[in-house]
């Protein structure tokens, strides 16, 4: 069985940019942040190298 390293860079990149965007939406439209959640929470398990 090989293992392989697999590079996470770019998911910590995208895990960043959405935990902007929805900090930024609880302080503009609070009403609507939670339709960031799911890109900040899948970006952070790919980010972790759980998926």
């Amino acid at each position: 069985m090989s293992s392989t390293t697999k590079s996470t860079g770019k998911y910590w990149l995208y895990f960043a940019v959405s935990l902007l965007l929805t900090i930024g939406f609880l302080i503009i439209l609070p009403e609507w942040f939670w339709v960031m959640l799911p890109f900040l929470l899948t970006y952070f398990v790919q980010a972790m190298d759980w998926m």
